[in-house]
């Protein structure tokens, strides 16, 4: 009995030291001081990286027609605009500027037909540039052809009257069919008018000479712009000179400044001497108009008498090519 007694709480002693020792194990390892961590998680399995793959890399399939993403829909892929229609909206977009282009030409040839089929004629800017006469070719509406080109005569020049030496009563009517050298100047200066009037003296000669046939159609003129001291009996003292051909024109101080402004004359009178004489500032320009008077040219006192005669034969033998 003492033999099975011993032996059974030997059995037993051995089936609880079994279940103590896992506890003791755990306890002590709580009990270390916290230091160890949690043990790792378990290495994920194929199919679950398969799958974090996959979301990854995912394409949505949003605006495709086809949510599911199975390739099989019955919807279109292409957007609203294609190739054809952007080729379609070209066309219109051509053909309406074309229409408008022709539209705007015929509007604007029959608005010139009436504008400048009037003797008149037609300026852009009649303050600036004189009306000048239009004429219609094959290629349209074009400015009568004249020695200025395409820029135009300058806005200069007007009626006007004055009397002569003789004491007549001249305009510039009385000068139709003449092409004319005007200037403007006065009695008593000192230099520049003399050689101004000098000049043209020698244009004259070398016309006579060189061009005998054109001599006839030249009319030079000076115009006192001094009527207050160049009276007729002064001019004709101061007319002996010059050239022959000259015709010598004053008038009224109202009449002078009238056509002075017309051709754009500068005119200043100096200060006076204790004696009373003056000079006269003003501008040193000769004008030369055609046979209906309008202006041809104008030379500076600069140019030389070779340079106007060549510029007058060029005017006065000018023909136009339409």
């Amino acid at each position: 009995l003492g033999t099975a007694a011993s032996s059974s709480s030997r059995g037993l002693i051995r089936k609880l030291g079994s279940t103590r020792l896992p506890i003791v194990a755990t306890c002590a390892r709580s009990n270390s001081g916290g230091s160890s961590s949690a043990p790792p998680p378990p290495p994920p399995s194929n199919a679950g990286a398969a799958a974090a793959s996959s979301v990854k890399y995912a394409k949505t399939t949003a605006g495709t027609g086809d949510p599911e993403g199975s390739g099989a829909t019955g919807f279109s892929t292409r957007g609203p605009v294609t190739w054809p229609a952007l080729g379609l909206v070209a066309i219109a977009a051509a053909s309406a500027v074309s229409y408008y282009k022709i539209e705007r030409e015929r509007r604007l040839e029959n608005a010139m037909g009436k504008i400048v089929s009037s003797e008149s004629g037609w300026s852009p800017n009649p303050e600036l540039l004189a009306r000048r006469q239009y004429v219609r070719t094959k290629w349209g509406w074009f400015p009568k052809e004249d020695a200025f080109g395409g820029a135009g005569k300058p806005a200069i020049g007007g009626p006007w009257s004055l009397v002569d030496l003789d004491g007549n009563l001249v305009t510039n009517e009385s000068f139709k069919g003449k092409w004319t050298l005007l200037y403007f100047g006065f009695a008593r200066c000192p230099d520049i008018c003399p050689s101004e009037m000098v000049k043209i003296g020698k244009v004259m000669d070398t016309l006579e000479k060189e061009h005998p046939k054109l001599r006839g159609q030249i009319q030079p003129i000076f115009v006192s712009i001094d009527p207050a001291r160049d009276s007729l009996k002064a001019l004709r003292d101061y007319a002996k000179d010059f050239h022959p051909s000259y015709v010598f024109l004053t008038g009224a101080p109202q009449q002078v400044q009238a056509m002075a402004k017309k051709y754009r004359v500068y005119m200043s009178k100096a200060d006076e001497t204790e004696d009373g004489d003056y000079l006269v500032d003003h501008s040193i320009v000769v004008y030369f108009h055609d046979e209906t008077g309008d202006i041809a040219d104008c030379f500076t006192q600069s140019m030389r008498p070779s340079d106007i005669v060549e510029k007058v034969v060029e005017r006065v033998t000018f023909v136009p090519t339409y």
